[in-house]
């Protein structure tokens, strides 16, 4: 069947629902935005009127825009062609709204759920299957406005045309990089994103064991690596640990067996402990960071000394790219290794787990955590053969992909005719 969206329901308008409804309003569909209460939905679309936000660049834009509630004006969902489910992350309350959406919704629709990590397949288990083929995931990042990428994930029934139909949506009206995922825990960015910060956060602390502090760690976790220079522990003050703790308990939930991440999916001590005690991050006004002003009034960045708990003015350290990084005999390097070495391993290792190629791991990374290079570029970046050389040094399980790359006889993943080595151990073009 050949599907049309023209109109838009977003149901939940907190930061993520305000934000697609917000695209789509921009490009003058129809929308509808619905939460449990209408106040909580006026004052979402208060917010994307507002031109402090800028998520409008007209303001009549917002006529696009009708607010309610979803106890009265859930009927007005079979008037659109796509509804989109971006409620608080939490199963049982999704599963409410997919099973409210079904009594109400137009047959031909398109729906999906926003969701960042719960398996779709959890999400659908009650659903009726004819339901089932028009429903998949669409997991924007935050801001919605800016983050480039979108994760598509179907689930095993969901018709094909469904899948196409939003790929070149989001692709060619709202201005997104589509990656194509599978329906496993956290997909593809936040299942590697994750394991890079929870893996940091517990060698962090044998760092911190070392001398290298926070601020140094986030030197050695950027520039060196092409990475954001808010690094690891300002990453997760972005963040907020109260989501990283969440997250973490999703992984333990639904992680597979036998899976690298599992055995740091629970914060470490010290990071526990702040967590308790509310210190999460910019939304707090502090976490690892924070800003603060001196005695004369001028404002210092300050870092959070997590042994001594007290803040202290942080220092400036200058780590260039180095593709020599990991076979140096130092603590650095050991460090960048166990972090980093081993999250390019995990996402080596990925494939074709959570995507049939490395193209979509790749693209994941870039458009989502805004590495300048993805995974599998990065390994090209470092030589696969002298990452499989350390991996047999220290007797490390050599992750699949690089099985095919070693069994294949070819030199890196990515060659100079612009293509790609797939899970076969065979070139094909870039698409």
């Amino acid at each position: 069947m050949k599907y049309v969206i023209k109109s838009i329901a977003v149901i939940g308008s907190g930061t993520m629902g305000a934000g697609i409804a917000a695209i789509a309003a921009e490009k003058n569909l129809q929308v509808v935005l619905l939460d449990t209460d209408s106040e909580i939905a006026i004052k979402a679309k208060k917010k994307i009127l507002d031109p402090k936000y800028r998520m409008l660049s007209n303001i009549e834009k917002g006529n696009n825009i009708y607010v309610g509630n979803i106890r009265d004006d859930l009927i007005k969902i079979k008037d659109c062609d796509w509804i989109c489910e971006a409620v608080v992350e939490k199963l049982d309350i999704k599963k409410q709204i997919f099973s409210s959406i079904e009594k109400f919704r137009n047959k031909n629709s398109i729906v999906s759920s926003n969701t960042s990590g719960i398996p779709l397949r959890a999400i659908t288990e009650d659903l009726s299957e004819d339901f089932k083929k028009n429903i998949c995931i669409t997991h924007f990042f935050n801001p919605v406005s800016i983050m480039k990428l979108c994760e598509l994930i179907p689930g095993t029934t969901t018709e094909e045309s469904i899948i196409e139909t939003l790929s070149n949506f989001l692709t060619e009206e709202f201005d997104k990089g589509v990656v194509f995922g599978k329906d496993t825990v956290n997909f593809i960015g936040n299942r590697i994103g994750c394991y890079f910060m929870l893996r940091g956060l517990h060698e962090g602390k044998k760092a911190r064991m070392n001398g290298i502090k926070i601020d140094e760690i986030d030197a050695i976790l950027s520039k060196p690596f092409g990475l954001p220079p808010t690094g690891l522990y300002g990453l997760i003050d972005l963040i907020g640990l109260d989501i990283m703790y969440s997250v973490g308990n999703n992984l333990k939930d639904n992680l597979p067996a036998g899976d690298l991440g599992k055995d740091f999916v629970n914060l470490p001590e010290k990071e526990l402990s702040l967590y308790n005690k509310g210190q999460l991050g910019r939304k707090t006004g502090g976490g690892f960071y924070r800003i603060n002003k001196d005695t004369s009034g001028e404002k210092i960045k300050e870092v959070f000394d997590l042994e001594l708990e007290e803040w202290k003015k942080i220092q400036k350290f200058n780590y260039d790219k180095d593709r020599n990084i990991f076979n140096k005999n130092t603590k650095i390097s050991d460090f960048a290794w166990e972090v980093m070495g081993s999250t390019l391993l995990y996402a080596a290792d990925l494939v074709p787990e959570i995507s049939n190629d490395i193209l979509n791991v790749d693209r994941a990374m870039k458009w989502g955590f805004a590495w300048e290079k993805g995974p599998f570029e990065m390994l090209d970046d470092f030589d696969p053969y002298n990452i499989l050389d350390i991996c047999e040094n220290k007797n490390i399980h050599i992750p699949t992909m690089l099985k095919v790359l070693e069994t294949s006889g070819e030199k890196k993943f990515y060659n100079e005719n612009n293509e790609f080595l797939n899970i076969n151990g065979e070139y094909e073009p870039i698409y």
